[in-house]
C-alpha cells in the first residue's frame, strides 16, 4: 500500500508492506501525529493502537527511510538514519522518496494517509 506523509507543504512517499503489522497500521489512516527526534536517528510517535506482531521477526536491523514499529512500546519509529539491530523492532514500510523532511529537527506534524 502507498501511503503519504504530509509536514508542512512538504510530501513523503512510501510504501508499506503486505504483513499484517504492515495492514494493521493501514487500517489507522489517516493518522495526525507528531514525531519527536529519539537518539537523532529516528522520529518517534505512539499510536492510537497496538499493532499485530504475527509472524514478525524476534527483531530488525533499520536503514535509513525504515518506518517501524517497536514493539515493546507500541510506537512508530521512522528512521531518518540507519541504526543498530533493535529486539523488538518491526519493519512496517520503506520511505520512497521525500525523506528530507523527516529528517529536520522535530517536533514535526504529520498527516499520514493513503496515497491517491
Amino acid at each position: 500500500m502507498k501511503i503519504s506523509l504530509t509536514i508542512d507543504s512538504d510530501v513523503v512517499l512510501a510504501t508499506l508492506y503486505n504483513t499484517p503489522a504492515g495492514r494493521d497500521f493501514a487500517a489507522l489512516l489517516p493518522l495526525s501525529l507528531t514525531l519527536e527526534d529519539y537518539a537523532d536517528i529516528e522520529r518517534v510517535s505512539p499510536l492510537p493502537g497496538r499493532l499485530s506482531t504475527v509472524g514478525a521477526p524476534a527483531g530488525f536491523t533499520p536503514q535509513t527511510g525504515d518506518i517501524t514499529l517497536y514493539a515493546p512500546w507500541g510506537n512508530l519509529a521512522i528512521f531518518v538514519r540507519d541504526g543498530n539491530y533493535s529486539r523488538g523492532l518491526v519493519p512496517l514500510g520503506k520511505v520512497d522518496g521525500g525523506l528530507p523532511a523527516l529528517q529536520r529537527p522535530g517536533p514535526l506534524a504529520v498527516q499520514i494517509r493513503a496515497a491517491e
